[in-house]
């Protein structure tokens, strides 16, 4: 959860929004046709109960003409120098999450990654840094993982692609590890996984990585990625279109005993791969 001073800090923001709003003229639905979200948000904003997304405190700066105060207020209290902008935000809101649901097609969701396999990752797709630079990527993706320890947790669920279980990342004995790390959470019943076989065909290529998350006292949110952006949806009327296709894929899923098992079947298949070199 958001710690005290944090959301005192939020609450500060949202009273400075509504200040300057009403200074300009503007009401709440005025202003949220200019900044591109609803009034209702700029009401959620004001009363520290949603927080806005960079692009959005951009467009607030610029319609109220406020010489970029609320960009830098957002970077003050968002701004992660370990996430891209564009991510930052869901962080933040991870924490706030009653109800977590993703969708894996190609790589495990960063919340259920061991070191070593978001070390690969990392490398992956930064091959010129330096180990400084990929352990803080790491460190920052563990630091997150400890959600799902935390007695609090959200419910998480996963729907991983069968692909995921069968790409060594970062070699045959990282990805048997990793595996059999989510297996452990799944068995220690902190979180629910479910594969989603590749007999299920079409269903996997209608999404891409996806995730749904709830909250106790603000309307649901979808998340979209891909290598290099993602895009936060707070539209009433696309959350729930999200919201279908993940019950799509959760339907063309294993159970949650027999993705259980394939997982740990996969990790065997990984550790004799290991073995034998």
């Amino acid at each position: 959860m958001v710690s005290g001073a944090r959301q005192a800090a939020w609450e500060f923001f949202g009273t400075e929004l509504k200040r300057r709003r009403e200074e300009a003229g503007f009401t709440q639905a005025e202003l949220g046709s200019r900044v591109f979200v609803s009034g209702g948000y700029i009401g959620q904003f004001e009363q520290a109960i949603r927080k806005p997304q960079l692009d959005a405190a951009r467009r607030i700066d610029g319609t109220l003409q406020t010489d970029g105060f609320f960009e830098r207020t957002w970077r003050k209290l968002i701004d992660d120098r370990r996430y891209a902008d564009y991510f930052a935000v869901v962080v933040e809101l991870e924490r706030q999450a009653v109800k977590i649901c993703e969708f894996a097609p190609t790589i495990v969701p960063g919340l259920l990654q061991t070191a070593a396999h978001a070390r690969a990752i990392t490398l992956a797709a930064n091959p010129f840094v330096t180990d400084e630079y990929v352990e803080e990527k790491v460190g920052a993706r563990l630091e997150r993982a400890l959600l799902l320890r935390d007695a609090g947790r959200p419910e998480y669920w996963a729907v991983l692609h069968e692909n995921v279980l069968r790409l060594p990342v970062g070699g045959a004995a990282a990805m048997a590890e990793q595996l059999l790390h989510i297996a452990t959470l799944a068995r220690e019943r902190k979180v629910l996984v479910l594969v989603l076989p590749r007999e299920a065909g079409a269903c996997a290529a209608m999404a891409g990585d996806l995730r749904l998350m709830e909250f106790e006292d603000a309307p649901p949110t979808a998340y979209t990625e891909t290598s290099f952006s993602g895009d936060l949806l707070d539209d009433p009327a696309v959350v729930k279109r999200v919201r279908r296709a993940y019950d799509l894929l959760r339907a063309a899923s294993l159970s949650p005993k027999a993705s259980l098992a394939l997982i740990e079947s996969a990790a065997e298949d990984h550790r004799r791969c290991a073995n034998a070199t």
